[in-house]
């Protein structure tokens, strides 16, 4: 059942998660030491916190908008903690940077492992809350990630009037950044929906080197979370359990059905 105080919201702003954070207290989010960082991650925390705010501001813009903090529990070492609560909680630290009408229109998606599934189970978070469809789409992340982004918008064949992208920032060590976002890249183009996992038997360092989507994904999920989506959103049963490489128009199969 949707909840009745955000039936009337027509607009999805997604704010993808990148890391978790651990601390118990949140006198100084902007530290590394209070997250969960991979080597590549430090000094990133206050960019994050940059995602976060210009997300809230979006929403605090359109009143239509339901604001939905996207990520999982995605890493063993930082316990069952998810992106998404990481990053509501440091809004609700800032007090929504007095942007206290956001509040009542922010929720989480805690189950997503990339940047695909943020789109898709974030489309599947904005139903389950409003008992519709997001007419528009505003993505906010990296800079860098932009041209990632608009590709599962493709894949999902979500209308490209319909969406709009928000680079808040880059990290420092961009030129880093960016040749790992080229091999993620790639990968999507092989692997629209990140589906590509290694035969059985295949050793964790061989399929660290293979580096495949699907592998990824079971890498990020350490305590066996499963989505609900399939039953919540059933319309989008076949694209949440679609096994296959090959891109279909799912948005307007969607519409064909209604």
């Amino acid at each position: 059942m949707n909840n009745r105080h955000w039936e009337n919201l027509k607009n999805l702003i997604l704010v993808a998660g990148h890391a978790v954070y651990t601390a118990d207290n949140f006198d100084h989010p902007d530290n590394d030491d209070n997250w969960y960082l991979q080597d590549f991650q430090k000094g990133e925390p206050p960019f994050y916190i940059e995602h976060i705010r210009y997300g809230v501001d979006l929403a605090e813009q359109d009143r239509e908008s339901l604001l939905v903090f996207s990520g999982g529990q995605t890493r063993f070492e930082a316990g069952p903690r998810s992106e998404a609560q990481s990053y509501w909680c440091i809004a609700d630290h800032f007090k929504w940077w007095w942007k206290t009408n956001v509040r009542l229109r922010a929720t989480t998606e805690e189950f997503a492992r990339d940047s695909l599934e943020n789109v898709l189970f974030g489309i599947c978070r904005f139903k389950e809350c409003t008992g519709q469809y997001p007419s528009n789409i505003t993505v906010v992340s990296w800079a860098f990630k932009k041209d990632r982004f608009a590709k599962h918008l493709r894949a999902i064949g979500f209308p490209e009037e319909a969406f709009t992208f928000v680079g808040v920032n880059n990290p420092v060590d961009l030129d880093g950044a960016e040749r790992g976002e080229r091999k993620a890249n790639k990968a999507f183009e092989d692997d629209p929906y990140g589906i590509k996992e290694a035969p059985e038997g295949t050793s964790e360092e061989e399929k660290k080197k293979l580096g495949l989507l699907g592998d990824k994904r079971k890498d990020r999920n350490p305590f066996n979370r499963q989505h609900p989506y399939e039953t919540s959103c059933p319309d989008l049963k076949e694209l949440l359990a679609y096994r296959d490489t090959k891109e279909k128009l799912w948005w307007q199969i969607l519409v064909t059905k209604k």
